[in-house]
C-alpha cells in the first residue's frame, strides 16, 4: 500500500504530471508519428520521497535539451545508486538522443531490471532492441502491451501494439495483424494500423479484407496516399479498372507532381487497353522526372502494348544510352524491332542481349527467330539449342528448327522435328501445320 503523502508532496506530483501532460499532448502529433519511426518517448518525472537533486537537475537539463550536462549528472546518480530504475531510464532517452544506441539500450535494460512495469521502459528498450535488429524486441513490446502508460493510456498502448506488429511481421503475419487491430481498437481515428494491416492482407490474398482495411484508413483520413495506392492495387489485382482508375484519379489529383502516382495511372490504363490516356498519363510522369530511367521504361513498354512500335524504338535506344550494359534493354529493343521486321538490327541487339546475360532464355527464342529470317540457319539452330536447357520446348520451336534443317538439308533431323511440332501444336498453327505436312511428304522416304 502506498504510504500517505504531505500536502506539498501531492501538489508537487500534482504539478509534474500537468506539466508532462501538457507537453505530450503538445507533442501529439509527434507521438503518433512515431508509431512508425521508432522514436522513442519520455515519461513524468517520479518523485521519490528522498528524490536526488541530481537526478532533478539531470531532468530539468533535458527538458532544456541540455544533454551533454544531463548525460554527466545521471551517470554520478547511477554509480551512487544502482538501482535508480528513473535514472536508467534518462540514461537510455540520453543516450538515444545522443546517438550512442549501445549504450541506450543497456541503460533501458537496467531501467527495466530495477522496475519491470513501467511502460515506458518497455516500449523505449522494445523500440531500440527493434532498431538495433534483435530478436528481444519483441519480448518487451509485448510486456509494453500490458503495461499502463503514464499519460496517453490509449494512444501508448495503440503505439506498443502497433509496434510489436512491426516487428513480428515476418515471423507471424496473422499476429501482427491482430496487433493491429489492437491498435485500431484503442485509436479509432488513427488510419495507421489499417494502413499497416492493409499489406499484410494483401500478401494473404484476402483482397476483400485488405479493401475493408484501406477504406477504413481512407474515412479516416481522405488524402492518404497509401491508402488510395493500396486500393488501386486491390483493384488491379481483381480487373476492377473502372475503380482502380478512379483511386488513381484521386491520387493523381492529391499529388499531380508525384511521377510514381501517374506511373501508376498509366499502368492500370494500359492493362486495361486505354493506351493513348496511359501514353498521355505516363508522358505527364516523364515531365515530372526527365531523367528516371523507371518511368521512360514503363512509357517505351506502353508504347508496345499500344503497338506503337517507332516510338517504342526511340524510347528503348535512348534509355541504352546510359544503360548499355542492360541485357533487357537490349532484349526489349530486339523485340520491338522484330515486330517491324527488321531482322539484321533484331539479331544484333538480341545477340547483345545474351552476351551480357547468357541464361535470359526467352532472347534466344527472339534471336531463333530474327536468325530464321536472315537465312542464318546454323545460328537459328544453336539458339534454340541453347533455349531447350533454360526452357521447356514450345511448338513454335519445333518448327523453327525443322524449317532451319529442312534449309540446310539435313532432312532426318528435320522430319523428326515437323513430327514433334505437328504432335504439340493441336491446330493453334493451321498455316505452319499445312507447311509441315507438305514438306514431310517431300523429304521423308517413300514407303
Amino acid at each position: 500500500m502506498e504510504m500517505a503523502r504531505t500536502p506539498m508532496e501531492r501538489r508537487h506530483r500534482t504539478r509534474t504530471a500537468v506539466a508532462f501532460l501538457l507537453w505530450i499532448l503538445g507533442c501529439s502529433v509527434e507521438f503518433t508519428a512515431a508509431q512508425t519511426s521508432g522514436k522513442t518517448v519520455r515519461h513524468h518525472r517520479i518523485v521519490e520521497e528522498q528524490a536526488s537533486p541530481q537526478l532533478a537537475q539531470a531532468e530539468t537539463a533535458i527538458q532544456s535539451k541540455d544533454y551533454a550536462a544531463a548525460l554527466a549528472l545521471l551517470q554520478k546518480v547511477v554509480a551512487a545508486d544502482p538501482s535508480n530504475y528513473q535514472a536508467w531510464f534518462d540514461l537510455g532517452f540520453v543516450n538515444n538522443t545522443l546517438g550512442n544506441t549501445e549504450d541506450s539500450i543497456a541503460a533501458y535494460r537496467k531501467s527495466v531490471a530495477a522496475k519491470p512495469d513501467v511502460f515506458e521502459s518497455n516500449l523505449n528498450l522494445g523500440l531500440m532492441l527493434a532498431r538495433s535488429g534483435s530478436d528481444d524486441a519483441e519480448q518487451y513490446l509485448r510486456a509494453a502491451t500490458k503495461l499502463t502508460p503514464t499519460a496517453l493510456a490509449e494512444q501508448g498502448r495503440a503505439r506498443a501494439w502497433l509496434s510489436l506488429g512491426h516487428v513480428i511481421e515476418a515471423r507471424s503475419q496473422d499476429e501482427a495483424i491482430t496487433a493491429y487491430r489492437h491498435a485500431a481498437e484503442l485509436t479509432p481515428k488513427d488510419p495507421e494500423p489499417h494502413l499497416a494491416a492493409g499489406p499484410l492482407l494483401e500478401k494473404q490474398n484476402r483482397f476483400a479484407d485488405a479493401e475493408q482495411e484501406y477504406k477504413q484508413a481512407l474515412a479516416l483520413d481522405q488524402s492518404s496516399a497509401d491508402a488510395l495506392t493500396g486500393m488501386a492495387n486491390i483493384y488491379m489485382r481483381g480487373h476492377r479498372y473502372a475503380e482502380a482508375e478512379e483511386s488513381l484519379g484521386k491520387l493523381v489529383a492529391l499529388q499531380p507532381n508525384n511521377p510514381a502516382a501517374h506511373v501508376q495511372l498509366g499502368r492500370m490504363l494500359a492493362a486495361d487497353g486505354q493506351f493513348d490516356k496511359a501514353s498521355d498519363a505516363l508522358q505527364i510522369a516523364l515531365k515530372a522526372a526527365p531523367d528516371n530511367a523507371a518511368v521512360q521504361r514503363d512509357v517505351a513498354d506502353v508504347y508496345v502494348m499500344a503497338k506503337k512500335y517507332p516510338a517504342a524504338e526511340a524510347a528503348y535506344r535512348t534509355l541504352l544510352t546510359t544503360n548499355t550494359s542492360d541485357a533487357e534493354l537490349h532484349l526489349a529493343l530486339g523485340q520491338t524491332l522484330l515486330k517491324q521486321r527488321k531482322f539484321p538490327e533484331a539479331q544484333q541487339e538480341l545477340m547483345t542481349a545474351i552476351q551480357l546475360k547468357p541464361d535470359l532464355g526467352p532472347a534466344y527464342g527472339d534471336l531463333a527467330v530474327a536468325a530464321s529470317e536472315n537465312k542464318n540457319y546454323d545460328l537459328t539452330i544453336k539458339a534454340l539449342e541453347v533455349r531447350a536447357k533454360l526452357l521447356p520446348d514450345i511448338p513454335v520451336s519445333y518448327f523453327l528448327r525443322a524449317t532451319a534443317y529442312d534449309h540446310l538439308r539435313d532432312f532426318k533431323q528435320a522430319a523428326v522435328n515437323y513430327h514433334r511440332f505437328l504432335d504439340v501444336a493441336n491446330g493453334q498453327y493451321p498455316d505452319q501445320e499445312w507447311q509441315a505436312r507438305h514438306r514431310l511428304i517431300a523429304i521423308e522416304p517413300k514407303k
